[in-house]
C-alpha cells in the first residue's frame, strides 16, 4: 500500500493526481490545499473520471495535515507561480514563507523513511530551505527541475531534426534558472553526437530556447506557468522512488563531501545527476566536465549562491 499527498492542488498538483492515479502508482493520493474546497473538487472530479480511465487509486481532497500522516512520498508544488516578466527569484521571499510553513508543519507527520520532492520556485533555493527545515536526512529531499528542463531540451531536438523522442536522450544540469547548464556533449540521438545531425549554431539556439524554456510558456499563458510537462517530470522521479528503479536522473539536491568539492558547490543544493530509488538519492554522479562545460557549472552555481545568500540575509536558516 502506497500513499503520495501532493501539497497545493493548483494546476501542477491537480495533474500530477490524475497522471498517478492513472497509472495506479499509489493506492491513496491526497491534495491537500489551504483552500479545501477546490482540492475536494479536483479530487473528486478525478475519482469521477475512474468508471471511464479504469482505474482503482483512490484520491482526496482535503486541508487537513493529520489526513496525509506517514505518506510514503511527499510533492510540494504549493506556492506563488510566475507571472510574465518575472524571474523565479522574484517569488523568492513570498515562497520561502509558503514552503517554511509547509516544511513545519510536514514535520508533525512525516515518517522517518518519508522522501519529500521540492516544485516550487525558485527551485534550488526552495529545495535549500526544505533541507534545513525538514527532519529528514538529505538524502530524502530533493527537487524537480532537471527532469524538466531535460525533456524541454529534448523535444526541442526532436522538433528541430523531426526524429523521434524517443531516440532522444538529453541532460541539463545546475540551477534551475536561465544560468543551467544544457550538456551538449551527453546529449545524443539514437547514441550519435548531436552534431551529427545539428549545425553548431542550430545547437547553441536549442541550448538558449531550453534556457528560457519556462518563461516562453509563461509569456504564451498570460497568467501562470506550465503545469504538464512539470507534473510528468515529478511523476517520472516519484516513480523511480516508489518502485525502486534506480534510475539515473538530474534532480536538485545537497551537495557535501566529495561531491560538494567535485562540483565546487559545498552547502547548496543545485542540479546534478543522482541515482534515484526507494532511499531517495542513493547515490551523485560525478559528471567529468571539460573546461567549457565547468565555466557555465560555476555561472550556475553562483548565480543559487547568490540568491541563497540573499535570502539568508533576511531570514535565519
Amino acid at each position: 500500500m502506497k500513499k503520495v499527498s501532493i501539497i497545493g492542488a493548483g494546476n501542477i498538483g491537480s495533474t500530477l493526481a490524475l497522471i498517478m492515479a492513472m497509472k495506479e502508482l499509489a493506492n491513496e493520493i491526497y491534495l491537500l490545499d489551504i483552500h479545501e474546497g477546490p482540492a475536494k473538487g479536483k479530487a473528486l472530479d478525478i475519482m469521477e473520471s475512474s468508471p471511464i480511465l479504469k482505474f482503482g487509486a483512490k484520491v482526496y481532497g482535503t486541508a487537513s495535515y493529520e489526513d496525509i500522516k506517514n505518506s510514503d512520498l511527499y510533492i510540494v508544488t504549493a506556492g506563488f507561480p510566475r507571472k510574465p516578466g518575472m524571474t523565479r527569484e522574484d517569488l523568492l521571499f513570498k515562497n520561502y514563507e509558503v514552503i517554511k510553513s509547509v516544511c513545519e508543519n510536514l514535520n508533525k507527520v512525516l515518517k522517518k523513511d518519508s522522501k519529500v520532492i521540492i516544485v516550487t520556485n525558485p527551485l534550488d533555493i526552495m529545495t535549500y530551505v526544505a533541507v534545513k527545515t525538514l527532519n529528514l536526512p538529505k538524502n530524502q529531499v530533493m527537487g524537480m527541475a532537471g527532469v524538466l528542463d531535460s525533456a524541454r531540451f529534448a523535444y526541442f531536438i526532436s522538433e528541430k531534426t523531426g526524429i523521434s523522442v524517443e531516440n532522444i536522450k538529453a541532460s541539463v544540469i545546475g540551477g534551475h534558472g536561465d544560468d543551467m547548464v544544457p550538456l551538449v556533449r551527453y546529449s545524443t540521438i539514437a547514441g550519435l553526437p548531436l552534431n551529427f545531425f545539428l549545425k553548431d549554431e542550430e545547437i547553441e539556439e536549442l541550448v538558449e530556447r531550453t534556457r528560457k524554456g519556462g518563461t516562453e510558456i509563461v509569456n504564451l499563458l498570460g497568467t501562470g506557468s506550465a503545469y504538464f510537462a512539470p507534473a510528468a517530470s515529478i511523476f517520472e522521479m516519484s516513480t523511480a522512488i516508489l518502485q525502486n528503479k534506480r534510475k539515473v536522473m538530474p534532480c536538485s539536491v545537497y551537495l557535501e563531501g566529495e561531491a560538494g568539492k567535485h562540483y565546487e558547490a559545498e552547502g547548496l543544493c543545485v542540479g546534478v545527476p543522482v541515482i534515484l530509488g526507494k532511499d531517495g538519492v542513493e547515490e551523485v554522479i560525478l559528471l567529468d566536465l571539460n573546461d567549457e562545460e565547468r565555466k557555465m557549472w560555476r555561472k550556475s552555481v553562483e548565480s543559487v549562491r547568490k540568491v541563497v545568500e540573499t535570502l539568508k540575509s533576511k531570514v535565519n536558516l
